[in-house]
Order: C-alpha cells, then sequence, then structure tokens
C-alpha cells in the first residue's frame, strides 16, 4: 500500500471564520488489482462553478477515474513499478476504472481515455506517459496538461512514482 496523503480541508464555522475541518489521512484509498495502482481521491465536485459552501467531504464517494459531468477530481496516485506487476487486462483495468469498454487502445494493455482535462504533477519518482505512436517520460517535479488523448502510465523504473492529478471535465471534440 502506498504511503498515506495527508488532507487538509478548510471551510467555515458557525459564525463564518475560516477554520480547518479536516487534518488528517485521507481515507479514500483504493487498491486497484488490474493495474497495482494505488488512487487515493482527495476531493470532488459535481458543478461549475464549484461549490465552496457546506461541510461536508466531498471524498467520501465512490467514483471511477473520470470526474462528474460539469465535474472535477482531485487525487494522487502511485504507480508500482511495471517490473512488479504481471500482465494487465485492459477490460479489467477499465471497469475498476469506471471507463467503458472500447475506450482503451492496441498499443498498451493500460491504454485508456477519460473526457477530461487533466493536470498532473510528478510529485516522485518517474514514469512514461505513452500515447498513440509516442511517449513522454517525466520526473519528479514535471507538470502535463493532459486533453483529453489515449494514454497509459508505464513506470519502467524500479521505485513507485507518485503523481497529483487534478481531472476537469471537458467537452471533446467527439463526444
Amino acid at each position: 500500500m502506498a504511503q498515506p496523503t495527508r488532507r487538509v480541508v478548510t471551510g467555515h464555522d458557525a459564525d463564518g471564520k475560516a477554520v480547518v475541518l479536516i487534518d488528517g489521512a485521507a481515507r479514500n484509498v483504493k487498491l486497484r488489482e488490474a493495474t497495482g495502482l494505488t488512487s487515493t481521491l482527495l476531493w470532488t465536485t459535481e458543478e461549475s462553478p464549484a461549490g465552496a459552501s457546506g461541510n461536508d467531504d466531498r471524498a467520501e464517494r465512490e467514483i471511477g477515474v473520470a470526474p462528474p459531468p460539469r465535474g472535477s477530481i482531485f487525487r494522487v496516485v502511485d504507480f508500482p513499478p511495471a517490473a512488479d506487476l504481471g500482465e494487465v487486462d485492459n477490460a479489467a483495468m477499465l471497469r475498476e476504472m469506471g471507463i467503458g469498454v472500447g475506450q482503451g487502445g492496441v498499443r498498451h494493455a493500460s491504454m485508456h481515455r477519460t473526457k477530461s482535462i487533466d493536470y498532473a504533477i510528478v510529485i516522485s519518482g518517474e514514469i512514461d506517459m505513452l500515447l498513440d505512436d509516442s511517449e513522454v517520460h517525466l520526473k519528479a517535479g514535471d507538470v502535463l496538461v493532459q486533453r483529453g488523448t489515449n494514454h497509459a502510465w508505464v513506470n519502467r523504473g524500479r521505485e513507485n512514482c507518485r503523481i497529483a492529478f487534478v481531472l476537469i471535465d471537458a467537452k471533446m471534440r467527439n463526444s
């Protein structure tokens, strides 16, 4: 299992004073069995502009990889080294991610696509992002803006790679 992610969420008390509502290890942690990665959900929104009031914990829910319509998702994902994994079953991976069958690709078993703009910040480690006919190597400190592209993540290193992701629902050309 991945190192816990501390999550601090602010809000307002009954008098309107700014306060910390949540401070502790994020609890919504999922081990994705098909790929071996660990996904920690930190926050979601279901509207735009996003609501900033209330005291509900918007990470206490079941949700796939893609954000809700008109919403967003904030999560941290830990990718284990590919050498530590067996073969990836594309159909099982897509089911676990909540993505429809036929949304992946043939280049790699982990290929998938979400209808979103994704901001990715590599926190630690290194990873390769495969596209349909190319790839890019990313390391700690690198950032990526991904615009609804078909892709796969492959950690060819020897250590876990941790990435923070913010996914925002997007209108795609083919949707």
